[in-house]
């Protein structure tokens, strides 16, 4: 009878314990932390090389905002104005500054010849003695 009660009595707190979880966290109330606000700007020009980008970017902690420059190959800058948040994701604006230029003669193709690398195969050396017959052990 003892061991009757004390099995019920077992089972009962599993159940209890089973219904209010095991207390061991992860369980909600948490949520998303809160953004940071941040601003950052960078820009490249190289005339040489004939790249010229840069991007602007701010945020105050829920709505991101900001733009980017990127000169195009035929000429034209193309300048991207977007903005970004939870409710209303990516949108972005694009425009483009200038005509587009097209050369009206075209060159030869740029081909380029492998290159010797002035390494040269050594040659082939035997290293390897066989080892002189002997009368066997001593």
């Amino acid at each position: 009878m003892i061991a009757k009660v004390v099995c019920a009595a077992v089972l009962l707190v599993a159940c209890v314990a089973a219904q209010h979880g095991n207390g061991g966290g992860g369980g909600g109330g948490y949520g998303k932390p809160p953004g940071m606000p941040y601003d950052f700007g960078y820009g490249v020009k190289d005339e040489y090389r004939g790249v010229n980008f840069g991007q602007d970017e701010e945020s105050d902690g829920n709505v991101v905002r900001g733009s980017y420059t990127v000169q195009l190959p035929d000429g034209r800058t193309q300048i991207v104005t977007y903005e970004a948040d939870h409710d209303n994701g990516y949108r972005a604006n694009v425009e483009y500054v200038g005509e587009a230029q097209f050369p009206h003669e075209f060159g030869p193709p740029v081909t380029f010849k492998p290159q010797t690398s002035g390494y040269q195969k050594p040659q082939q050396q035997q290293s390897y003695q066989p080892p002189k017959q002997s009368g066997g052990y001593q």
